[in-house]
């Protein structure tokens, strides 16, 4: 039975690998991510055998605990809106600390009423219960950021100082635990303070640096996993936890190059709110464009760029921009998208939503061939983009994104920007962008603004 479990484990992590794989073309990503579940499905039920192979007679709890954690995962995975997306992902974050979490309490209790102790086992529960701590209340709180139920403006003074007592703290507290051995009470007491180190970890990160954030939590929920799958010698939690957890990290670095920051920078609380580099509007002024005079430059150009952001999935207009992409091509106009790695919320936010709305993946620019592309564009549609559009991080020293990477949509002729007022991005940072001489503004809800744009285009296409 035991080298049944261990060629149906292995067959399981190979899927895991595959379906990983695959995820990273939205072309395939769908199948991957079937592959993906068929290798988690293969983990869980070959698990099943292993409390009957030790005697354990736990099934009715083990299937009682998978009804219900099925069915609450497929009750909100049916009803969650795309998005809404960002927060999902960050609940199950939360919920995969929690496991860990409840793991290492259980087995180190285990360990205190045997009165066994083994160093190596001990340590590497006590850093799963350490690692899923964090993992669970700073996700909590990166979802409330998110939801926008924790005001960016929430943040600790001297934040950093508190952090580095408390991560100081927890160290110290850990390696006195592995000499002492006899207690518990210090151990509830590390658990305590991970929770309230998760949480000041994430409560003083910038809005804007959200999608980064999510990548490091996901990245502790997978450390956490595999660390949970040494203490009950499972290969599939460990393999999976190596997986989601190395997978986390190297989209993390991306993330921060993708914006020119350093993690240490991004964790010390970045930019977010107010911002004392922020452009003064003063008596600067904006010049409007209306729908007729917006559908006639559309339709008489050659190249027209779509930029997404979070306002597009706020205004759940993706679809809309497919069919003004398809009207564009009927009449020869060469749409494209352009996709900026920190646009929306998660990592892939805007490539899951075009996704959705079926637009080709051939005609989604990452940055830099967004950036030659757009020399030759005629007009550039920014769609509740911000941030990633900011002039100031190219020619202002003083803002507090600059040196990022963006989207030089100025390189093309005209920029007609969706908005629904001039309010500033979710940094808080003025844009320039939309004093520009080349820039007209469409005010209004992006996606009734758009399916405006697309009645003027059928009468005069």
């Amino acid at each position: 039975m035991t080298a049944l479990i261990n060629l149906v484990y292995l067959i399981s992590v190979s899927l895991f690998i595959v379906g990983l794989q695959r995820l990273s073309s939205p072309k395939t990503a769908s199948s991957g991510n079937l592959i993906a579940a068929l290798g988690m499905g293969l983990g869980v039920l070959i698990a099943l055998f292993a409390p009957m192979e030790s005697g354990d007679d736990n099934y009715l709890i083990i299937m009682g605990a998978l009804v219900l954690g099925g069915g609450i995962g497929l009750v909100v995975a049916g009803k969650v809106l795309m998005t809404k997306m960002p927060e999902m992902v960050s609940l199950f974050n939360g919920l995969g600390g929690a496991c860990a979490l409840l793991i290492s309490i259980a087995e180190l209790l285990n360990f205190h009423d045997s009165g066994t102790f083994e160093l190596a086992p001990y340590l590497t529960t006590l850093l799963a219960l350490l690692i899923g701590s964090i993992a669970f209340t700073g996700s909590l709180v990166a979802y409330g950021k998110l939801s926008g139920n924790i005001k960016d403006s929430w943040k600790l003074p001297r934040a950093n100082m508190i952090n580095m007592i408390l991560l100081l703290t927890l160290i110290a507290a850990s390696v006195y635990q592995l000499q002492v051995l006899d207690t518990m009470d210090l151990v509830y007491i590390i658990m305590i303070l991970s929770l309230i180190y998760g949480i000041t970890f994430v409560l003083n990160v910038g809005g804007a640096d959200m999608p980064v954030i999510i990548s490091i939590l996901n990245a502790l929920t997978g450390v956490s996993a595999a660390l949970a799958g040494i203490i009950y010698d499972n290969m599939i939690m460990l393999m999976g936890g190596i997986l989601v957890g190395s997978s986390g990290a190297i989209l993390t670095l991306l993330m921060c190059r993708a914006m020119n920051r350093s993690l240490l920078n991004v964790l010390a609380g970045g930019f977010g709110g107010t911002s004392s580099g922020a452009v003064q509007v003063g008596d600067q002024m904006v010049k409007e464009v209306n729908i007729m005079d917006a559908s006639i430059m559309l339709r008489y150009s050659t190249n027209v760029v779509i930029v997404p952001g979070y306002g597009m999935a706020v205004a759940q207009a993706q679809k809309i921009c497919k069919e003004l992409e398809d009207l564009l091509e009927e009449v020869e106009v060469n749409v494209r998208y352009a996709i900026h790695p920190v646009a929306g919320r998660m990592p892939g936010h805007m490539n899951v939503l075009l996704a959705e709305a079926d637009v080709d993946y051939s005609k989604l620019l990452d940055l830099e061939d967004a950036n030659k592309f757009l020399k030759d564009t005629d007009v550039t549609i920014v769609v509740g983009a911000n941030d990633v559009v900011n002039p100031s991080a190219l020619d202002d020293p003083g803002s507090p994104i600059y040196g990022m990477p963006i989207l030089e949509i100025l390189r093309g002729k005209h920029v007609i920007v969706l908005k629904r007022g001039m309010s500033s991005g979710y940094s808080g940072i003025e844009n320039p962008l939309f004093f520009h001489e080349k820039t007209s503004m469409l005010f209004g809800d992006a996606k009734k603004s758009l399916n405006s744009l697309l009645d003027e285009l059928k009468t005069i296409v």
